[in-house]
């Protein structure tokens, strides 16, 4: 990729890898898990670390590593399908309301800024909690609440970008409308949107894993780590690893996604971008 060139910290070649790693593990984790991540051993309860359990085990024998690798694919799965979703919302809403301008901006904007004014977070809570606990309700509680956000960067990217001298110059050409609007007004305007998208993963991450702990979000016992927390922390005194691996690679994951975000934000915005010599 392109924005590799630039990247003269190895803190920054590591995120990269560490998040392409994660990617790789929700796509092939549950192949490669050596265990059963649901399979009940109660001789086995709280082994530590080892050759043969990597992550220890919890407090029914389950194997922590396998749990681990399962909870990525659902952890990534759920914060790839709210972050799609709600740019969607966001961008459909943003353009509309951009290139309608008038009473149905307005209107539009209004109703997004009353949105935005509730804490997301809170927000997010109260939904899942009205949804009835698991994911599929953490999931259309973020949706519900976190398109506001991109709506408002859409509308504002899209104003920006719309009077510019290549898409006067496409509607002198002839061209379409509808096509100007597709392929070249929108491809055009939302670099900073997919800065924001990849930044929002980890955010969403860090959600889903909260709405989880705190018991509005996935379930006991279903291999989530959020939900893995949870369920360890009582024992958190004689078995720790139960905690800190599901923890470790939510802290991990969201820092390297947040870094993989920095690196394009960087890349793609002109003033920021380092010149080469």
């Amino acid at each position: 990729m392109k924005f590799l060139r630039y990247m003269g910290s190895p803190l920054e070649i590591a995120a990269v890898e560490f998040a392409a790693l994660m990617v790789l593990l929700a796509i092939i984790g549950p192949i490669i898990a050596p265990h059963d991540p649901y399979e009940v051993d109660f001789f086995n309860r709280f082994l530590p670390p080892s050759t043969e359990y990597f992550f220890g085990t919890d407090a029914t024998g389950r194997d922590v590593f396998s749990r681990v690798l399962y909870g990525a694919r659902l952890t990534l799965a759920s914060a790839l399908v709210v972050i799609v979703i709600v740019a969607l919302i966001g961008i459909i809403i943003g353009v509309v309301s951009a290139l309608s301008g008038g009473l149905v901006d307005d209107v539009l904007m209004r109703f997004t800024d009353i949105w935005l004014a509730f804490p997301p977070l809170v927000l997010a809570m109260g939904f899942a909690a009205a949804f009835g606990a698991g994911i599929n309700a953490a999931i259309l509680a973020l949706i519900i609440t976190w398109w506001p956000g991109y709506a408002r960067l859409t509308r504002a990217l899209i104003v920006e970008t719309k009077d510019k001298d290549f898409i006067v110059a496409a509607k002198a050409m002839g061209i379409g409308k509808i096509r100007t609007i597709i392929f070249h007004l929108i491809p055009n305007s939302l670099d900073v949107l997919f800065v924001q998208l990849t930044l929002d993963v980890a955010a969403v991450i860090l959600v889903i894993s909260g709405l989880s702990f705190i018991g509005v979000g996935a379930q006991i016992p279903l291999a989530e780590w959020g939900a893995m927390i949870a369920d360890g922390r009582s024992a958190m005194s004689r078995a720790w690893w139960v905690v800190f691996f599901p923890g470790l690679a939510i802290l991990l994951t969201a820092v390297s996604f947040n870094l993989v975000g920095d690196i394009l934000r960087r890349e793609l915005d002109p003033a920021l971008r380092r010149r080469e010599f």
